[in-house]
């Protein structure tokens, strides 16, 4: 497929916002192309060159893109930015200037806008033959420029993205421009990927469980798509667990009292404290030797898909979020290599401040201060963490998931110490009533904790899901059994009087509607935060602001600007009601459910993806919970 072909699609996929349309013109696409470029079409429909979990950053600020556009279109470096910072989007900028140097080559002029979707898919159908690159020459160009490294890499980045846009027709121009800066912004989720990979091979979308099954395995996109093209339902349904490639994290349900909680996990159940902490994935493998494989060949796929272990780096750190934060916690790292007792494995576990001395859990804003890129060894010293270590998916090259949590948590303690210097068991008890989880959950409360996890002792690890073999008891700021609500933001409104001066005066949140892969809204933000973080709001803003509403936002309210989706905010309120003015679980007459007195709690920051937040589901859930308790 041409590069062209793909940037049409991307024109067709920006100028929609229904997400039926979406996995209509998604599948178009994915039957368009071949089965060895699929991967990479994803990938690259994710504005990126490899996984969200591979540290593969194409790493060019702004001023370096205009560079390289000025250096392809023979312009001055000052008119680029000075045309970006007019039209609000480099790869429209990028994108004038191409038609511009197009025309002076003795092409006819075009009368229509650039920055409509129509006329953009109307100057791509007229530009489309000027560029023969195809889609795996572009994603390998910029899998080159991210792999730069050392002396001169500023000078080789910029020469190699001027001399590829020098080749592209206009409207590739914009978007190969957008991708470097993150800022490609097609308003397209996972969920959506999947049900139009589904509709291409199959017709329609019954394969999404599958599909989604192997991502929640991998978190791999482009894998799962290549592998279920070239070896179809099949070769899906043998994806196991790759040691180096992150699983999705399971998640907790919620609810409202301790007799609630026995009803559904039966008369004997496992209870572990809850730390307010990092959640890592800790990844264990016996060689040091290569990088995961990323399966680009039929032969590559049928091995990493029959549980044969690719080489990688020995121990891998991941994040909740899945990000690989290997380099930002070397104890961690220094203390698995040690304490784990294991060839190979992968761990579950919450990293969080400790102070040995005291035997003291220190507060969430004090472990946060360990997410750093730089003077980590310094912060290592000042903040030494402990891992507590709470679940096993994978041993010894054997995919462990679907055994019972009590026999995953007996192999467990086979391989990690109950008193390591660094890696810890986590500690588990087994009760039987209200009583005894009230009792558990006051001395967890006492010792700093946020409260409890109580597991069902049968049931198997579920990546990626939510559901009632996990249950979790927070303590509010009453001190009662209840819980916050993750919210994303999704529009900033102006600051008046004081608040002029910090950019923002309040904001709009939602909260994630999972069967459509939309964001709905739920409260208006303006009180609870102070100067500090309202100006941390506002550079956030910044980074994530886009000219219209996104394509998967659902609001009857209008803020000031919108934003990208992305940033999750910890959200405490009094109590949910019903309000006409927000769209989280609206009814048919557009009532929904809003929070009433919200205060911020923290900044989740890269801990946590805008898909796992709190889901509609779930604040249905606390609605009827808290109108029960009444």
């Amino acid at each position: 497929m041409k590069f062209s072909t793909l940037a049409q699609y991307y024109e067709k996929l920006e100028a929609t916002s229904k997400r039926l349309e979406l996995v209509d013109i998604l599948s178009k696409l994915f039957k368009e192309a071949k089965a060895e470029e699929i991967g990479k079409i994803c990938y690259l429909i994710q504005g990126r060159v490899a996984p969200f979990f591979e540290a593969t950053e194409i790493g060019m600020a702004e001023s370096m893109v205009a560079s390289a556009i000025a250096k392809a279109f023979g312009e001055d470096k000052d008119k680029v930015t000075k045309s970006y910072r007019s039209l609000g989007n480099m790869g429209l900028a990028a994108q004038k200037l191409s038609q511009g140097s197009h025309q002076k080559g003795g092409q006819a002029p075009f009368k229509v806008h650039p920055s409509t979707p129509s006329a953009s898919l109307r100057t791509s159908s007229l530009r489309a033959s000027s560029s023969k690159l195809s889609v795996s020459e572009v994603f390998d160009e910029l899998l080159k420029i991210a792999k730069f490294t050392g002396k001169g890499t500023v000078e080789q980045k910029v020469s190699t993205l001027s001399e590829l846009l020098k080749k592209l027709d206009p409207v590739s121009v914009k978007h190969v421009a957008n991708i470097p800066l993150g800022t490609l912004r097609l308003g397209i989720g996972d969920p959506t990927v999947l049900d139009a990979l589904s509709l291409a091979k199959k017709g329609d979308k019954s394969l999404r469980p599958v599909l989604e099954d192997a991502y929640n395995k991998t978190s791999d996109l482009g894998y799962v798509a290549e592998t279920y093209f070239k070896l179809q339902e099949g070769g899906l349904k043998n994806i196991k667990l790759v040691v180096g490639k992150p699983i999705r994290p399971a998640l907790a349900e919620r609810l409202p009292s301790a007799e609630e909680a026995v009803k559904r996990l039966g008369g004997e159940f496992a209870a572990e404290p809850k730390f307010d902490g990092f959640r890592v994935q800790v990844h264990l493998s016996p060689s040091i030797k290569s990088e995961v494989i990323r399966g680009s060949t039929l032969k590559d796929l049928a091995r990493a898909t029959s549980g044969v272990e690719p080489r990688l780096e020995h121990v891998k750190l991941f994040s909740r979020n899945l990000e690989n934060t290997t380099h930002a916690f070397p104890d961690i790292v220094e203390g698995v290599k040690r304490e784990v007792g294991a060839k190979s494995a992968i761990l579950e576990g919450e990293a969080i401040a400790y102070n040995p001395t005291t035997s003291e859990f220190l507060p969430f804003q004090e472990t946060t201060k360990r997410r750093r890129k730089y003077q980590v060894e310094e912060m290592v010293k000042k903040l030494p963490l402990v891992l507590f270590v709470f679940d096993l998916l994978y041993l010894n090259g054997k995919d462990i998931t679907e055994k019972p949590y009590r026999e995953r948590r007996k192999l467990l303690t086979g391989i990690v110490p109950k008193e390591g210097k660094v890696v810890r068991l986590a500690e588990e008890r087994t009760l039987k009533g209200a009583g005894e989880i009230t009792k558990f959950f006051n001395e967890a409360v006492s010792e700093g904790l946020e409260g409890l996890m109580l597991k069902k002792l049968d049931s198997p690890y579920v990546a990626g899901g939510r559901g009632f073999h996990w249950i979790k008891f927070k303590r509010s700021q009453a001190g009662e059994l209840t819980d916050t609500v993750d919210c994303v933001i999704l529009g900033v409104f102006s600051g008046k009087g004081k608040r002029t001066e910090f950019g923002v005066g309040g904001l709009l949140v939602g909260v994630y509607e999972k069967k459509r892969d939309e964001f709905v809204t739920i409260s208006r933000i303006g009180t609870g935060l102070t100067d500090e973080e309202f100006r941390q709001v506002n550079e956030l803003a910044k980074k994530l602001k886009v000219s219209h509403k996104p394509s998967r936002v659902n609001s009857k309210i209008e803020p000031t600007f919108w934003v990208e989706p992305k940033e999750v905010l910890e959200i405490y309120a009094d109590e949910i009601t019903r309000s006409p003015i927000h769209t989280a679980g609206a009814d048919k007459d557009g009532i929904g459910y809003a929070l009433r007195f919200p205060r911020l709690v923290k900044f989740r920051g890269k801990d946590k993806r805008a898909e796992d937040a709190t889901t509609v589901e779930e604040v249905e859930k606390m609605y009827k919970q808290q109108y029960k308790k009444k």
